[in-house]
């Protein structure tokens, strides 16, 4: 299964750099209407696509680490090759990507803004403060930056995303009090417009947002991290290997790994606030899952798991997340650096160089 994964990561970035070649090369009437496009624009645009893409090819294993997340009882004891069974067995191929039209509909805008203001922010730090220099620094403090106003400007998106993933339809062991019951879950919401709908009438704006403080302690090292990693580990990639798209793909994926792993247990605390209020509709056995204190906060959240679920529940999915994270960032990486081809963004050097002269 890994090896044959990791031949169509390759295809897929061998695909994604060989059209960007080839388009670089040919320039056509497609090019020639971004050709004038201011360059932040471009920058959304090879963001939003690259992040499009990068999150449908694991839109299933994101399914089901919220669904372990969220501790659906079944699926934390099957694993997620049994879990992706059950899901194909009870709800069918389409189940593996329910909730991704939310994803997918978040992650664009996200993505873009992520991107695009990353690049923006670091341009003004360079600019502003010279004193600063270039290195990885500046990707730390820029990449920090961009995080925080991406989750800001798309988060809404996402816990519309998080509570259609949580929904289950079909038969399933509920696994609660230690008894293996059944009951037929309905799905509470019918779609992104519906949770809006549904949030915003019982909590207003403050619940579109619920969960968006643990979001921002975690996304602030993790972006930053992310950016740090990656660029540190660059540096030290031999020069006869500087241009090797397999090099920094692997750079990419072992910084999205180390962030990961340092700020998961935020990701759980966040993704448990926002389906918190959700209950399951009168044709169900029992809620889908009781929670009997509602957390006050981020630190009150982290607290409560540990002592009701245990420190364990904290990094619960974090393999789902290694086995997602490496080939999220290595199709993201190549799908951008093919969007920044396309579009005639210039490289990293190439605005240095013109920023000294």
């Amino acid at each position: 299964m890994g090896s044959s994964h990791d031949h169509t990561l390759k295809q897929t970035a061998a695909k994604a750099c060989t059209g960007a070649s080839f388009m670089a090369g040919n320039e056509g009437p497609i090019q020639g209407f971004f050709l004038d496009m201011p360059l932040y624009i471009k920058e959304l645009i090879a963001g939003g696509t690259s992040g499009g893409i990068a999150k449908t090819a694991v839109a299933p294993l994101e399914r089901i680490k919220i669904l372990f997340q969220t501790r659906h009882g079944e699926f934390q004891s099957m694993g997620v090759w049994r879990s992706l069974v059950r899901i194909l067995q009870t709800e069918g191929v389409s189940g593996l990507y329910r909730g991704n039209g939310a994803s997918v509909a978040r992650i664009v805008p996200y993505a873009a803004l992520h991107f695009m203001t990353y690049e923006q922010y670091r341009r003004w730090i360079i600019d502003y403060y010279p004193g600063v220099g270039t290195g990885p620094i500046v990707d730390l403090l820029a990449g920090s930056l961009s995080g925080g106003t991406a989750v800001i400007c798309t988060y809404p998106l996402d816990l519309a995303r998080t509570r259609l993933a949580y929904q289950l339809t079909g038969s399933y062991n509920t696994g609660l009090h230690n008894k293996v019951r059944h009951g037929h879950l309905q799905p509470a919401y019918r779609g992104m417009v519906d949770v809006f709908a549904n949030v915003y009438g019982q909590s207003g704006l403050r619940g579109l947002y619920r969960g968006v403080v643990p979001s921002l302690y975690g996304i602030f090292p993790y972006a930053g991290l992310k950016f740090y990693v990656f660029e540190e580990l660059k540096r030290h990639i031999p020069k006869e290997h500087e241009k090797s798209v397999s090099a920094k793909l692997a750079c990419g994926a072992l910084a999205g790994l180390v962030g990961q792993t340092i700020t998961y247990p935020l990701d759980v605390v966040r993704r448990q606030m926002q389906v918190q209020t959700l209950s399951a509709t009168k044709d169900s056995a029992s809620s889908l899952q009781s929670m009997e204190h509602e957390f006050k906060g981020t630190w009150d959240g982290l607290i409560t798991i540990v002592q009701r679920q245990g420190w364990k529940q904290l990094f619960s999915g974090l393999s789902i997340n290694y086995v997602k994270v490496v080939p999220t960032v290595a199709i993201g990486f190549a799908a951008y650096d093919g969007m920044k081809s396309f579009l005639g963004i210039p490289s990293r050097e190439n605005s240095n160089s013109q920023r000294k002269e």
